[in-house]
């Protein structure tokens, strides 16, 4: 196995989830001695699974580490297995559910993209949509920020943000775009039936291309003296809203 040709997931909680979901692991390093705490179960599950365990120093880790902050433990798996748009519906065929779908045009933090990802999953979204040119992809540091929802919740990385959104319309799905020049508030807006959320990236919103494919623009209310949130932290209020709506909880 060649450390340098795989991708690593990082950390405690992601590492366990992974093992949890069955995800391929081809290795694990964990620090030379540490073997208290929530260390042993990932030791212990790993072995269950016939995966090699190796200890090493941490400096070892260190070198090997992309977030810096590994907690202890990294893992060796092959490149995450992107899904396809119809996986992602048909998941959601699956649970009887309309769609529920989270797209992000031109995303770059790492962190905000796993941080996305997490709370898609705890809201019960079906798939999350990137674009594969211009936002960045499912990293160790997405998986870090992510603790562990990448092994639960499909990724699609489109080759055309637009086409794709082309292609949920003619399957039934509402596109509706999170902006500051949006006609309708937040709280205003019907996200109950089968829904895509399109969220911008960092300082600089929608793409005008991806705007005019949205059916809806809508914005999120503003009271104080700062006029803009955080990209991961609007896309929350977004997906949280869609959820709240269409009774999943």
């Amino acid at each position: 196995m060649d450390e340098n040709r795989s991708d690593k997931i990082e950390g405690r909680n992601p590492v366990a989830e992974a093992l949890k979901s069955g995800r391929q692991i081809d290795k694990l390093y964990v620090k030379r001695g540490d073997k208290q705490g929530s260390i042993l179960p990932l030791i212990r599950e790993a072995k269950k699974q016939g995966i090699t365990v190796t200890e090493v120093d941490a400096a070892r880790l260190n070198e090997m580490s992309e977030t810096k902050n590994h907690q202890g433990v990294i893992a060796l798996v092959p490149p995450i297995e992107y899904a396809e748009i119809d996986d992602v519906l048909e998941l959601a065929r699956s649970k009887n559910e309309p769609p529920f779908i989270v797209i992000l045009d031109r995303l770059k933090d790492p962190h905000n993209l796993g941080s996305v990802i997490r709370t898609a999953n705890c809201a019960g979204a079906h798939g999350v949509v990137i674009s594969r040119h211009d936002g960045v992809g499912v990293t160790a540091t997405v998986e870090k920020s992510a603790a562990g929802a990448t092994a639960y919740t499909p990724v699609v990385r489109a080759n055309n943000l637009a086409k794709t959104i082309d292609y949920l319309k003619e399957r039934g799905l509402w596109i509706t775009g999170a902006d500051a020049a949006g006609d309708r508030g937040l709280y205003e807006a019907d996200l109950k039936g089968p829904t895509a959320l399109v969220i911008g990236s960092e300082g600089e919103g929608i793409s005008r291309l991806v705007a005019e494919k949205c059916d809806f623009l809508v914005k999120i209310p503003m009271k104080g003296d700062v006029n803009s949130l955080n990209a991961s932290v609007a896309a929350a209020l977004f997906i949280y809203e869609c959820a709240k709506q269409r009774n999943t909880f």
